[in-house]
């Protein structure tokens, strides 16, 4: 070994070891993400707070009936005195946003979104009260989970469609239990029905038929309140009982 290349000591690797570098990278990585699953097991002895998130469209304006129905199942919610959860964008997430603010949400409950950071992207609304930024989609997404009780998915696009089908899959598996998926008007009933016949073909089943009754497919925001309302109701009992 030159003087100019000294050996380096036991148990080191040198920059220009571009393989051990890289080993070393992946290694250490893979140890990240076990840390960060392992802390993710943590959760509160009681939760505080109920939650419901609701996914929707970022391209929905203020005036079309989606968006006041929106408005008023997050308003009705906040009255139960549920949180409200949103990605923080425009749209149905403001419509939801501003529903919890008409109806109190600063006063009785919190105003939640979690955004994730885009190119193209606006800022938050106005009507959230605490905000939350991240860098990929997939922590948010695992924020979403993290933090839910319910979720109601208004139509949507992609990443609508994105965000439901994991936390469907996630009841599926049984990582979340007894959650609420409400799917609300007939754009979603349209893909569950899709799903039923595309994936319980006989003798090609690529499903569980109790798979496609995990979602509750509904038409009007009544239909999704009440299913939130007995949820909460099941919901405080554990809680005073505990």
């Amino acid at each position: 070994m030159s003087p100019e290349h000294p050996a380096a000591p036991l148990g080191t690797v040198r920059l220009d070891d571009e393989e051990g570098v890289k080993r070393i990278l992946i290694d250490t990585l893979s140890a990240l993400w076990a840390t960060v699953n392992n802390l993710t097991r943590l959760r509160p002895t009681k939760r505080e707070r109920y939650r419901v998130t609701i996914f929707g469209s970022a391209r929905t304006h203020a005036g079309h009936w989606v968006y006041e129905e929106v408005k008023r199942v997050a308003a009705a919610l906040t009255e139960m005195g549920c949180d409200i959860v949103t990605g923080g964008g425009p749209g149905l997430m403001e419509a939801a946003n501003a529903g919890a603010r008409e109806a109190g949400a600063g006063e009785r409950t919190q105003n939640i979104g979690i955004r994730v950071e885009l190119p193209f992207e606006q800022e938050v609304n106005p009507f959230v009260t605490e905000a939350f930024e991240h860098q990929t989609f997939f922590t948010r997404l695992h924020h979403f989970v993290l933090i839910s009780d319910a979720f109601v998915v208004a139509p949507g696009g992609i990443g609508t469609v994105l965000e439901s089908l994991m936390v469907w899959q996630l009841l599926q598996v049984r990582h979340l239990y007894e959650t609420p998926l409400i799917f609300a008007g007939p754009m979603w009933r349209g893909l569950v029905e899709w799903a039923r016949a595309s994936m319980l073909r006989p003798g090609f089943e690529l499903a569980s038929p109790d798979d496609l009754k995990i979602p509750h497919c509904v038409d009007t925001a009544d239909e999704a309140i009440a299913i939130i309302r007995a949820s909460h109701a099941a919901w405080r009992h554990a809680q005073t009982a505990s």
